[in-house]
């Protein structure tokens, strides 16, 4: 029985092509249009416009800035979104603006068109991951599923948590605590 695109492209490990930023990880657009090419050479893309401007994105002076891409693998189209968004995660705008925090003040600077990009290309990542490939990063796992069990790969030095009060493998400062900080 042959597998569905789902199924072909959740298998594909591709961590070996994920780059980590902060405690994020990213798959390069190159990286994950290149293998879903390999796999199905037909499949497409298509940056969807605001039809009122015609501009390869979408913008509420509320909100700010937003972005879409529909793939489409197989008589298969999905679309996705995804918000221009800056370093900490906060909507970028056509002007900088400002918001507090428990820290202070933070500025939020003006989307560029290099940022509307940026945000472009992980859109079609995302879109890809909707058709299976690297879902698993998004599930803030480690490697793709095993079909045959269907269960998730885990490394083998990944220590189980002990007792709710006893975290042998959680020391303040080490790359661990990083991820409960915030």
């Amino acid at each position: 029985m042959q597998k569905s695109v789902f199924e072909s492209l959740n298998a594909i490990n591709v961590n070996d092509k994920v780059e980590k930023k902060k405690d994020l990880t990213y798959l390069s657009w190159a990286w994950a249009w290149a293998e879903v090419k390999k796999a199905y050479p037909s499949a497409t893309y298509t940056v969807l416009r605001d039809p009122l401007t015609e501009k390869p994105y979408f913008y509420d002076e509320n909100l700010g800035y937003m972005v879409m891409t529909s793939v489409t693998i197989d008589d298969q189209t999905l679309e996705m979104w995804l918000p221009v968004m800056d370093g900490a995660n906060q909507a970028m705008k056509k002007d900088s603006y400002e918001y507090s925090t428990r820290y202070g003040v933070k500025t939020v600077d003006a989307a560029t068109m290099f940022d509307i990009n940026k945000t472009l290309m992980r859109c079609l990542v995302k879109n890809l991951a909707m058709f299976g490939l690297g879902l698993y990063i998004y599930a803030g796992e480690d490697l793709p599923k095993d079909n045959e069990h269907n269960t998730v790969v885990k490394p083998a030095t990944k220590k189980e948590a002990t007792p709710a009060t006893e975290l042998p493998w959680l020391k303040y400062g080490d790359d661990n605590w990083t991820g409960v900080e915030t």
